[in-house]
């Protein structure tokens, strides 16, 4: 019979060398290398098969050298994914102020680090190595900061890997221009003037204290009625409370998904009529100004400081910041980037590998 073949054995069988042999050449053994096997496996047949105990694979002789048998190989990646961040308000009319953009949501898997709105670190992502299996990947925009009495703020655009998706933050409030500043990652920043508390609840109420992707904005607790306006939220902290002054943007989130710890999603400052502007929150986030708005730092995903300004003569909030990708996994893998990523390519840190995406839209395999 031939090698590797079944036999049927009956009582009264004899084995005989050839049958002898071909239960020999159906073992699987165990060497350290291919060299090993060659010198222990003199009279080896194709479809002899070892498992070699240095790759942790197995091989077979396929007549002339040995092949791994190797499967679909699935592994899994951390990631951290932040949403662009809403841009900052700017002053609507003649004794009214602007509030500070909010952080774009955040997503984290990495170690035991935490998520934004003080949620925990989420599950890594299972992937599959074959090198076909393609997975989206997102940058999401900063939005835009509001012009005087042109146009409001808008919120930022989404970031995704895959099925993980951070929403982009809320925009600065504005007396009469709050149509555009409901986000779902970390709220508008909130503010009261003339004693129109429903300015308060639209800009506070899209994210509550925790448990969304960010923290919600401040919003006016004292002081003169219009002299100043609520700090944008963010990823670890809500955003300022304003009286005469500007509320301060809330503070963002560290990670060391690179190897060194980096803060990033911070509030936009809130701005005040006649006193002091608020502060960027720590990690990007723009300041406020009686001017042009500061704009919330690119890929940080950071919300835009606000204008507060008497004028009305075309000054805008700033610009909120773009989101982020960063991907981090095994050295054994390797990434491929499809067209319309921009990325800083695949960076080493320890046994780890990680790369990070600045901008665009696209997909990834790995192999």
């Amino acid at each position: 019979m031939a090698a590797g073949s079944w036999n049927s054995w009956t009582q009264g069988d004899i084995v005989t060398n050839a049958k002898f042999q071909d239960i020999q050449d159906s073992i699987v053994f165990i060497y350290a290398s291919d060299s090993a096997a060659n010198t222990a496996l003199t009279n080896k047949v194709e479809g002899t098969v070892y498992f070699n105990t240095t790759d942790d694979v197995l091989k077979f002789w396929d007549g002339s050298a040995w092949v791994a048998l190797e499967g679909v190989k699935a592994f899994t990646v951390d990631f951290l994914v932040i949403a662009g961040g809403g841009g900052g308000g700017s002053t609507y009319a003649l004794n009214y102020t602007s509030g500070g953009g909010a952080a774009g949501g955040y997503l984290n898997s990495y170690s035991t680090e935490t998520s934004g709105g003080g949620n925990s670190s989420l599950e890594s992502l299972t992937i599959l190595a074959d090198g076909t299996t393609t997975y989206a990947i997102n940058i999401g925009a900063g939005g835009t900061g509001g012009v005087g009495n042109v146009s409001a703020a808008t919120i930022g655009s989404p970031s995704y890997f895959h099925n993980a998706v951070a929403f982009g933050g809320g925009a600065g409030f504005a007396t009469g221009q709050g149509a555009n500043n409901i986000g779902h990652g970390a709220s508008s920043s909130g503010q009261v003037n003339n004693n129109n508390v429903d300015q308060y609840v639209l800009g506070s109420a899209i994210g509550a204290s925790s448990g969304y992707q960010g923290y919600r904005g401040g919003y006016q607790t004292s002081g003169s009625t219009g002299y100043g306006a609520g700090g944008g939220g963010a990823a670890s902290a809500v955003g300022g409370n304003a009286s005469n002054n500007g509320g301060n943007g809330g503070a963002g989130l560290a990670s060391s998904i690179t190897g060194s710890s980096t803060t990033r999603a911070g509030g936009g400052g809130g701005g005040s009529l006649f006193n002091t502007q608020g502060t960027g929150g720590s990690g990007g986030g723009g300041a406020a100004s009686s001017t042009n708005g500061v704009a919330g730092t690119a890929n940080t995903g950071s919300g835009g400081g606000a204008n507060a300004s008497q004028s009305q003569n075309g000054y805008s909030g700033g610009n909120g910041g773009s989101g982020v990708v960063i991907l981090r996994y095994s050295s054994d893998y390797t990434i491929s980037v499809g067209a319309g990523l921009t990325d800083g390519g695949e960076q080493t840190d320890g046994a780890d590998k990680y790369i990070v995406f600045t901008a665009g839209s696209g997909t990834v395999t790995f192999s």
